[in-house]
């Protein structure tokens, strides 16, 4: 069982790792999101090919995940 995991876990791509997201970048979005109405918990912001990408932002409208470039600005919103 533990070798069929470590297989599996050593099998995985780099990128599917998630790359670490720096605290003061963290407060950044958690700043720039609060002026949208949202809010995200910090665990769910993943560093993404040179942006970012949050996982359940939850917005007065509505739940999302989004999408922001390098410059925290949005690229991508979707409804779930």
């Amino acid at each position: 069982m533990t070798i069929a995991f470590l297989s599996a876990v050593f099998a995985m791509p780099l990128s599917a790792v998630a790359e670490e997201v720096p605290a003061d970048k963290q407060t950044a979005i958690l700043d720039m999101l609060k002026t949208m109405q949202c809010e995200v918990d910090p665990a769910n912001i993943e560093a993404d090919d040179g942006g970012f990408e949050l996982d359940d932002v939850f917005c007065a409208d509505g739940q999302y995940d989004m999408k922001l470039n390098a410059d925290l600005v949005v690229t991508d919103k979707r409804k779930e």
